[in-house]
C-alpha cells in the first residue's frame, strides 16, 4: 500500500486573504524556508468566485524568489486559454532584484501566444514570456485575471510543491448555496474557514511558513503526491450541457447526452463493417478483426475544439477523415461494434503509467483518456484504440490497474482496469558473435518481442538509420557498429526482428594477449533505483516484464578460455535474476543465459530497499567478465 506524504500544517495563518506582502528584500526570508528550496513562494493570494452555473472568475496574485538556477522553471510563465470557455483577462508581470528593487515590468501585451501544431486540431491558445534573470536570487510577482464559462472544470489549490517553500499563501471560494461545492484534501489536513450568507458561500484556505519537501525520485506523478485542495461542483454547465457531478453514475449521464448521435454510421458503411466479419466464428474474433481494421487504416490526432476535450467528433466523420483522437477513434470502434452487433462500452480514464488514482469517493471529471471496454460472456476485452501497434485486449502500462469511468446505458460507474502482469512484456534474445583474432567481430541479434517491447522494437524499425543507430547504442547498450542492419518481421503475437552487426572491437577491452569479454552485448537492465533510506511513496516502473539473453560466443582461433563468470541467482519478493555460463570445448563457443524478470510496476515503499539491493546486485553480477587468452 501507498502511505500518502500527508503534510499536517503546524503553523497556520490567521487566514492570509488581507494579509500584507513580505518585504521583497531576500533577506527577510526564513532561513527554513531556504533550506532544500529552489524556490520560495513568498506571497499568494487567490480568489475564485463562481458567479451563475457557468460563469466563473479567478485572480492570482503572485510573488516567488527563485534562489538559484534550479529554480530557473519559474522565469518561464505561461497561461493557457481558448476564448470560449477560458478567457485570459490581464497579465501584469514586476521583477525584483535581491534588494527588492524593481528591474522589470511586463504586461499582457509583451507575451508571445502561440496555438496549436502539426499534430493538433484545437482553439486553444498559449500566451508565454520567458523572463530574463541577470543573477540570482531574483524576485517574480504576478497578476493574473482569468473569466471561466462552464464549471465542469475548476481551478483547484496547489498548497507546496518539490523544492518550494512558502512563505504565505491563501486561497478564497466564493459560490452560489445552490450549487453544492465539495472539494478534497490530498495529503493534508487543511479544513477551510467557511462563511455563508442569502446567496453565497465562502471558504478560506490559509498556510504559512511550510518548508520544502524534497522530492522522491521514481514516485507517482509529482502533481498528485503533494498537497492540494481539488474542487468540484455538483451542479455544473459546460458548452450549454447542463450536468449533475454528486454521482459517478450521474456524470456518466451527462457524458451519454454529450455523445448523442455520434455513433451513427452510414448504412453502406456498416455493410461494409459487417462484410469484414462475416467469416468470424465468434464476437471475439469479430472483435479482433475490427480492431485490426481500426490499427491499419486509421491514425491519432488531438482534437480540442470547442468541447472538444471531452465530446467526440460524429463516428461517420472518423470514419470518413481515418484520423481522430482517443474520443474520435474509441467512439468510431463503438459504433462500428455496434454495427455488427456487439455491445461495448466507452471507458474514461487517467492515462500515465505513474498517475494517482481517481477517488472512488470524490466524482468530478478528472480524466484525460478514453478507451473502450468489450464486456464478454467469459471475459472482458479492453481495447486502446490510439495505438497501431498494441496487442490486442491489451492495455498499456498508462492505463493498467486502476479506476476507469465505464459509461454505460444507465450512466457511469466506476470499474478496475486490468493489472499487467510480467509475461505480457517479453523481450527475448538470441545473440551470435563470432570474433576475429583482432577483437573484431559480427553480432547478430535476433528479438522475439511482445507488449510494450513490441511497441518499442516497432518504433525503432521505423526510424531512419542514424536514429536506429543512436537508439542500438544510447538506449540498448550496444557497441558502436562499423556497419548494421535492423530488420523487423511481424507476427500474429510477437514482433520478431534481427541487429547484424560489425564492429571494430568486440571486448570490453584487451590485455596483453587477453581478451575480455561481456556476456552480453548489450544492457539487459540499467536500472539505478536512488537512494532512499526512509522512503515514503510507492516507486515505479514503466512497466514489469520478463527477459531473457541466450548468447553464443564463437571464439577466435588459437584462443582457450582463462575464465568464466560464476552461475548466479538473485531473488527479491518482487523480482528475480539467474544466470549461467559455459564453454563447449568442442565447438569452441561460450553459451550464456540469462533471465531477469519484474513482476510489477508498482513497488510499494516498504518493498522499495530489498527491490534497490536485487538490482544493485545484478548490476554487479553484469560485471563479471569472460577471459580468453591466446595460446
Amino acid at each position: 500500500m501507498k502511505k500518502p506524504l500527508l503534510l499536517t500544517v503546524s503553523i497556520l495563518s490567521s487566514f492570509l486573504i488581507q494579509a500584507q506582502m513580505p518585504s521583497l528584500n531576500v533577506a527577510s526570508i526564513p532561513d527554513s524556508l531556504k533550506k532544500n528550496a529552489s524556490v520560495v513562494k513568498r506571497y499568494e493570494n487567490s480568489f475564485f468566485e463562481i458567479t451563475d452555473i457557468d460563469r466563473g472568475y479567478l485572480k492570482t496574485h503572485e510573488v516567488y524568489t527563485i534562489l538559484n538556477a534550479d529554480g530557473a522553471y519559474k522565469l518561464f510563465f505561461s497561461e493557457q486559454y481558448d476564448n470560449k470557455f477560458f478567457f485570459l483577462e490581464n497579465v501584469e508581470i514586476k521583477v525584483y532584484d535581491a534588494a527588492g528593487k524593481q528591474i522589470n515590468k511586463y504586461k499582457k501585451k509583451d507575451l508571445m501566444t502561440y496555438g496549436g501544431s502539426d499534430d493538433l486540431i484545437n482553439d486553444n491558445k498559449n500566451s508565454y514570456i520567458k523572463i530574463p534573470a541577470p543573477s540570482y536570487p531574483i524576485t517574480i510577482e504576478t497578476e493574473v485575471e482569468k473569466k471561466f464559462k462552464g464549471s465542469l472544470f475548476l481551478p483547484f489549490y496547489s498548497i507546496i510543491v518539490p523544492d518550494e517553500g512558502v512563505q504565505q499563501s491563501s486561497f478564497t471560494v466564493k459560490v452560489p448555496k445552490n450549487l453544492d461545492l465539495r472539494y478534497k484534501e490530498q495529503a493534508i489536513k487543511l479544513p477551510p474557514k467557511v462563511t455563508e450568507d442569502d446567496k453565497y458561500k465562502t471558504y478560506v484556505w490559509s498556510v504559512s511558513n511550510l518548508p520544502a519537501i524534497q522530492t522522491e525520485a521514481g514516485s507517482v506523478n509529482a502533481a498528485n503526491q503533494y498537497p492540494y485542495i481539488l474542487l468540484a461542483a455538483n451542479r455544473f454547465k459546460m458548452d450549454d450541457y447542463e450536468g449533475d457531478m454528486s454521482s459517478w453514475k450521474n456524470l456518466g449521464i451527462w457524458y451519454n447526452e454529450l455523445h448523442k448521435g455520434t455513433d451513427v454510421l452510414p448504412e453502406d458503411r456498416k455493410a461494409f463493417l459487417k462484410d469484414l466479419v462475416k467469416d468470424a466464428k465468434d464476437d471475439r474474433e469479430k472483435v479482433r478483426i475490427l480492431y485490426s481494421y481500426l490499427q491499419k487504416n486509421f491514425r491519432y490526432v488531438s482534437i480540442q475544439l470547442g468541447i472538444g476535450g471531452w465530446k467526440s467528433l460524429p463516428a461517420a466523420f472518423t470514419d470518413q477523415k481515418k484520423y481522430g483522437d482517443c474520443k474520435g477513434l474509441t467512439n468510431y470502434m463503438y459504433a462500428a461494434l455496434k454495427a455488427v452487433g456487439i455491445r461495448s462500452h466507452r471507458a474514461l480514464i487517467n492515462s500515465q503509467y505513474d498517475m494517482a488514482p481517481v477517488d472512488p469517493n470524490f466524482p468530478m471529471a478528472r480524466f484525460n483518456h478514453v478507451i473502450l471496454c468489450v464486456p464478454q460472456p467469459k471475459d472482458t476485452i479492453w481495447l486502446e484504440c490510439t495505438s497501431k501497434v498494441i496487442d490486442f485486449g491489451t492495455l498499456g502500462s498508462s492505463t493498467e490497474n486502476r479506476n476507469a469511468l465505464l459509461i454505460t446505458e444507465e450512466g457511469g460507474a466506476l470499474v478496475p482496469t486490468p493489472r499487467s502482469v510480467a509475461a505480457a512484456n517479453k523481450f527475448n534474445v538470441l545473440t551470435t558473435i563470432v570474433i576475429e583474432p583482432d577483437g573484431s567481430g559480427k553480432v547478430v541479434s535476433k528479438f522475439n518481442t511482445t507488449g510494450y517491447f513490441k511497441m518499442l522494437i516497432d518504433y525503432v524499425a521505423n526510424e531512419k538509420k542514424d536514429d536506429q543507430k543512436e537508439f542500438i547504442v544510447n538506449y540498448m547498450g550496444y557497441k558502436q557498429p562499423d556497419e548494421f542492419n535492423f530488420t523487423r518481421k511481424e507476427d500474429p503475437v510477437n514482433m520478431l526482428a534481427e541487429l547484424e552487426m560489425v564492429v571494430e572491437k568486440v571486448p570490453e577491452f584487451i590485455a596483453g594477449n587477453k581478451m575480455f569479454l561481456s556476456p552480453r552485448q548489450y544492457k539487459l537492465s540499467e536500472t539505478k533505483m536512488p537512494k532512499s533510506d526512509k522512503r515514503k511513496l510507492d516507486y515505479y516502473f514503466n512497466n514489469p516484464y520478463v527477459k531473457t539473453d541466450t548468447t553464443k560466443i564463437k571464439l577466435p582461433d588459437g584462443f582457450a578460455i582463462e575464465a568464466l563468470p560464476q552461475s548466479k541467482e538473485i531473488k527479491c519478493g518482487l523480482a528475480s535474476y539467474q544466470t549461467k555460463c559455459w564453454y563447449d570445448e568442442s565447438e569452441k563457443v561460450v553459451f550464456s543465459t540469462t533471465s531477469l524478470t519484474l513482476n510489477q510496476l508498482q513497488i510499494p515503499a516498504a518493498d522499495y530497499a530489498a527491490v534497490r539491493k536485487f538490482f544493485d546486485e545484478v548490476a554487479l553480477d553484469d560485471a563479471q567478465r569472460i577471459v580468453i587468452k591466446k595460446q
